[in-house]
């Protein structure tokens, strides 16, 4: 019985950390009286790692063990890690040739090197150079003079301030490998005359869509939709991330009400949230741009999230979200 309440699919199980899924189980089960050597057997897991996490991610005050809290004490762990330096003194001085040969970093980061060099991503030298830009350096001058490009280097975000916002670059790596289910972007689609529009979420690992109809941009209707379209599947949802608009100032809110941990991507970087930009391009072949969404029923917005999650998809073979979704979840959540 326990193995079909709290087992965890192989692909989790066999990580080298323990997932917030089975920081849950084992919070659940050591409540529920098991014994350490059965909640280990669970997650397939030895036995001297329940014990090492259970003390040393307990309340340190009361000894009790909370998935919640063990969570937040190892992506606090994580975070403090020293990183091992790959952009070098060396490896910049070749990046600064390239760049005054304008060349992209994209070009920059893919052409093989012939030397002992390991360049870093095309990323990160775009932020090595916005970090130049912010020192009064001029290497952004020799990107190329197209919008994005330019984009990318503008120093200051000026769309206002959100307090306590956590940055896309804390987030878990399984967000980023789309390892589980549970880990959300966000965004709106705004309408004719900025009145009305669409709140749009999507599971990064299933493709999963949930479409919502907003009456404006206030962060407040903003957050209390997102709980409401989420709160079913609280256990399961981990992370949402989304961009630097206001209307998501009411992110603490909503990390409270479904206990996840909300995330923002860097100011004008909408590359950071992929899965999401090419869904709303998906939803506007049916509500294009400029549609007047005062004269669209909900009913209308739940007929074209149906029909997205049961539409193909390239990624997984063909199999449509819906059909991802139950192959991702089936293990981990089955009774």
């Amino acid at each position: 019985m326990v193995k079909s309440l709290y087992c965890l699919p192989s692909k989790v199980a066999n990580m080298n950390h323990l997932t917030q899924e089975q920081r849950y189980t084992i919070s659940v089960m050591k409540e529920s009286g098991y014994s350490q050597k059965a909640i280990a057997k669970a997650i397939k897991k030895d036995k001297s790692t329940v014990s090492r996490e259970l003390g040393r991610n307990c309340d340190q005050r009361s000894g009790k063990y909370s998935f919640d809290l063990a969570q937040r004490k190892y992506n606090q762990r994580q975070k403090a890690k020293p990183r091992a330096i790959k952009f070098t003194d060396n490896v910049k001085k070749y990046v600064d040739s390239k760049l005054e040969e304008n060349w992209s970093p994209e070009q920059i980061s893919t052409t093989p090197v012939r030397s002992s060099l390991t360049l870093v991503s095309h990323e990160r030298i775009y932020q090595y150079i916005i970090e130049d830009r912010k020192k009064g350096g001029n290497k952004y001058k020799h990107l190329r003079r197209k919008k994005k490009y330019k984009k990318r280097c503008v120093v200051e975000d000026r769309r206002g301030k959100l307090v306590n916002k956590r940055s896309i670059h804390d987030r878990p790596q399984e967000v980023e490998n789309r390892s589980r289910y549970g880990d959300y972007e966000v965004d709106l689609i705004v309408g004719a005359n900025h009145k009305g529009g669409l709140l749009t979420m999507n599971d990064r690992k299933t493709g999963k869509v949930k479409i919502r109809k907003i009456e404006g941009k206030n962060a407040k209707h903003i957050a209390k939709l997102i709980v409401a379209a989420l709160r079913g599947e609280k256990k399961r949802i981990h992370t949402i991330t989304s961009d630097n608009g206001c209307e998501f100032a009411e992110h603490e809110y909503v990390s409270k009400k479904l206990g996840i941990i909300f995330y923002f991507a860097d100011p004008y970087s909408s590359w950071q949230r992929g899965s999401n930009e090419n869904l709303n391009g998906l939803i506007r072949q049916y509500f294009p741009k400029k549609t007047n969404f005062e004269s669209v029923s909900k009913e209308a917005v739940k007929r074209v999230e149906n029909q997205l999650n049961k539409r193909p998809r390239k990624r997984f073979d063909f199999r449509t979200p819906i059909e991802e979704f139950n192959l991702s979840t089936k293990v981990a959540f089955a009774t």
